[in-house]
């Protein structure tokens, strides 16, 4: 079984809470013209039941409350299996972290550069949607690159509220239900368990994508499923690792690299 320095205290921590709810509301925010980029063809043609000027507003509430939820049960789970967020648990507590941020953080940072580079290879030689409906006689929509201000702001969501969402949420409550399966004697997430909720977990992240493909009206067929679990599982699984054995801003740190290298270099 893996060994971790994540906090065993099963106290719900209310100020942790709405400080990570809060970085939460901030990343859906900023997130939102890369979004609008993206769909951008498709809203001039859709029959809106709002003005966008509502629906944006409303959305952001809606994100918020939902993201409330994901966050509170993933902050009250996470202690019960070994996770959590160590760094700013000690932040708060203004007690010092089992280990220093820094080397925590350059490994993230490298890990997330490097799975960046992967997936961008990857696409490039074994996953090109261009040379793949070009094979197929298909002609589709050359998705829009949102400019590479819009992909910094976007990577802050990425960072922080997807983390929030598949790691503290999604991977806690898939282990968490491991242990409760297995019987778990002690609070720790043991190895085999977590790597099953880690996979599960990428597969998930992988999948969470191809609505957004969809949108800009890129069919959904076997090739382009494959891609969305396959590009975005590598990145998953690496993120699951770091929240595991260094805690989940490790995995915020990661995330936020790899997005700054594909939206904000790649898009220049």
């Amino acid at each position: 079984m893996e060994t971790n320095t994540h906090s065993q205290e099963a106290t719900f921590d209310w100020k942790l809470f709405f400080i990570l709810w809060g970085m939460v509301i901030g990343g859906v925010i900023a997130a939102i013209p890369f979004s609008l980029t993206l769909q951008a063809e498709k809203l001039k043609t859709a029959q809106l039941p709002l003005p966008l000027e509502l629906l944006i507003p409303i959305q952001i509430v809606a994100n918020a409350l939902i993201f409330g939820l994901f966050t509170g049960l993933g902050l009250y789970l996470a202690p019960r299996v070994g996770l959590g967020l160590p760094f700013l648990s000690s932040l708060i507590r203004k007690e010092k972290p089992a280990q220093p941020f820094r080397p925590v953080a350059l490994l993230a940072l490298v890990i997330g550069v490097l799975a960046a580079g992967i997936i961008a290879a990857l696409d490039l030689r074994v996953f090109s949607l261009e040379a793949h409906f070009k094979a197929l006689a298909i002609s589709v929509p050359e998705p829009p690159t949102p400019p590479p201000w819009q992909g910094f702001l976007a990577a802050f969501y990425g960072g922080i509220a997807e983390e929030v969402l598949l790691r503290l949420f999604l991977l806690t409550l898939l282990g968490w239900l491991g242990c409760l399966i297995a019987r778990c004697q002690a609070a720790t997430l043991p190895s085999p368990i977590f790597w099953i909720a880690n996979v599960l977990t990428a597969i998930l992240f992988g999948l969470g994508h191809l609505p957004a493909t969809a949108a800009m009206g890129i069919p959904l067929d076997t090739f382009v499923i494959i891609r969305a679990i396959v590009l975005n599982g590598i990145a998953g699984l690496a993120f699951g690792w770091l929240y595991w054995k260094h805690g989940l801003e490790s995995a915020m740190v990661a995330h936020f690299s790899a997005d700054i290298v594909l939206h904000v270099f790649l898009a220049f």
